[in-house]
């Protein structure tokens, strides 16, 4: 399995210990996403090569080695075309790592939010495998969909 390391400083969450992985920024997207509402984000979802060929192929469970990585920015207007909006300042990194045996008491994922590289303190790791169970069981614990 590929290593979940590679932040800078090496902090992984607490609980799971996931932590940035390297280069993550140049694999490829999923999909996009927007949350409105208190959120008001554009999202991205990049995925390494084991969970992209795993969508492709319409792999569920997915396999172990997968890792998700969420980016978001706060969406604001674009200021050279009216109704557009653009990114605006980054919030968070948020990571999920499969592994079925080291993650076994969250249905095989480990989960990483971070907020200008640091890791989000425990109590909001609390909160990840508990809203991805309640509403996304059935899809391995995944919200996210391949885009077409």
């Amino acid at each position: 399995m590929p290593s979940t390391a590679g932040h800078a400083d090496g902090e992984g969450s607490p609980i799971f210990g996931v932590t940035i992985p390297e280069n993550y920024r140049q694999w490829e997207m999923i999909a996009p996403s927007q949350e409105d509402g208190s959120f008001n984000e554009l999202r991205a979802i990049l995925g390494n090569a084991i969970s992209v060929k795993a969508y492709r192929e319409g792999t569920l469970p997915f396999p172990d080695g997968a890792i998700l990585v969420k980016l978001a920015w706060k969406r604001v207007p674009s200021p050279e075309f009216g109704g557009a909006f653009v990114p605006g300042h980054a919030t968070t990194v948020q990571i999920m790592v499969k592994d079925s045996k080291r993650y076994a008491f969250t249905g095989g994922w480990g989960f990483g939010r971070f907020v200008d590289g640091q890791p989000v303190d425990r109590a909001q790791h609390e909160t990840c495998f508990g809203c991805h169970q309640a509403n996304v069981k059935e899809h391995d614990f995944v919200f996210t969909r391949l885009a077409p």
